[in-house]
């Protein structure tokens, strides 16, 4: 098994570290309501993706 021969600098540590922040999540708004939606992926509010119904939603469901 593979074991450094020297100990890592704090710095050097900290440089490898600088990569794992981690990021907001990416909030769009949809095209046909208007409501805010991650990108690519269906709107919970009125059922649609790219501008085609994929989901009929039914307003007395509930």
């Amino acid at each position: 098994m593979a074991v450094p021969k020297r100990r890592h600098s704090h710095s050097r540590t900290r440089q490898r570290r600088a990569h794992d922040a981690l990021t907001t999540p990416k909030v769009g708004a949809c095209s046909e309501c208007g409501e805010p939606k991650m990108p690519h992926r269906l709107c919970g509010s009125c059922g649609t993706y790219k501008g085609r119904e994929i989901i009929k939603l039914d307003e007395d469901f509930e």
